[in-house]
């Protein structure tokens, strides 16, 4: 139902709501917040693992669980490929002024926008 909330899902209710490829789901124990790195054949051109899905409604700073996913995931899968860890912001679709904003404070930076519907594309800079 998580799922089901955020808007880049594209048939409410369905059992999966992850790309077809490798997924490392995880939420919390109450169920109040979402995220999934995949990792999969990609059309952007880029060698990286994505974040697909971010939702958060519990108590807990986004930014926060941001950076606790990340490290999670480095630590199930290993070191990212060259380009990291990536996602896409639909501006038109989040309710902020500042896009992607729990992820730029927990350090992502934007490289770009995506080429068919320009996306903020973030990466994760481990720097």
């Amino acid at each position: 139902m998580l799922a089901d909330r955020h808007y880049s899902r594209q048939t409410i209710g369905a059992d999966m709501f992850c790309r077809p490829g490798r997924n490392l789901v995880l939420r919390t124990a109450m169920g109040d917040a979402v995220w999934v790195t995949w990792s999969g054949i990609r059309d952007d051109g880029l060698q990286a693992w994505e974040c697909t899905i971010f939702r958060n409604e519990s108590d807990y700073l986004s930014s926060n669980m941001v950076r606790a996913a990340v490290t999670a995931t480095i630590a199930q899968w290993g070191q990212p490929p060259p380009d990291g860890i990536i996602t896409y912001v639909d501006a038109d679709k989040v309710r902020s002024i500042n896009p992607g904003c729990c992820f730029k404070a927990a350090g992502w930076r934007q490289i770009g926008r995506s080429k068919r519907r320009g996306l903020i594309l973030l990466q994760y800079d481990k720097e």
